[in-house]
């Protein structure tokens, strides 16, 4: 059974960090063949790229978090972790990790076939 699990969300005031991770297991293969990525669900809007990691260890982010977000892998431990600096009141929602069946990364959420529940991150202004 494969499953994505996330933590590391929070409140926190605008201009602080949090850290997110995401334990991966149950996958049918290692998290170092395939890529991850983060995504996050602000109430009434679409589901949002933020940011994923190649099977190859490149990385990719959106536009709007380069810079202040740093995606991670550990493959020894099968987890994904997301750095997010300098956070902005708009940066609040449930943040998801999801994994892919490929080696490279993608920008569309449906392109991923693995889902973590997501956890809530909360800026305050």
């Amino acid at each position: 059974q494969v499953q994505l699990v996330e933590s590391g969300g929070g409140l926190v005031q605008g201009g602080g960090s949090l850290r997110l991770s995401c334990a991966a297991s149950g996958l049918p293969l290692p998290v170092s063949s395939r890529a991850m990525a983060w995504f996050r669900q602000a109430p009434g809007k679409e589901r949002e790229f933020v940011a994923a990691v190649h099977g190859n260890g490149l990385t990719d982010s959106g536009d709007s978090v380069k810079g202040r977000f740093t995606i991670s892998r550990d493959n020894a431990k099968s987890t994904v972790s997301l750095q997010m600096n300098s956070l902005k009141p708009e940066d609040t929602a449930v943040y998801y990790c999801a994994a892919r069946t490929s080696f490279w990364t993608s920008r569309i959420s449906r392109d991923y076939a693995y889902w973590g529940q997501g956890t809530q991150v909360t800026v305050s202004s």
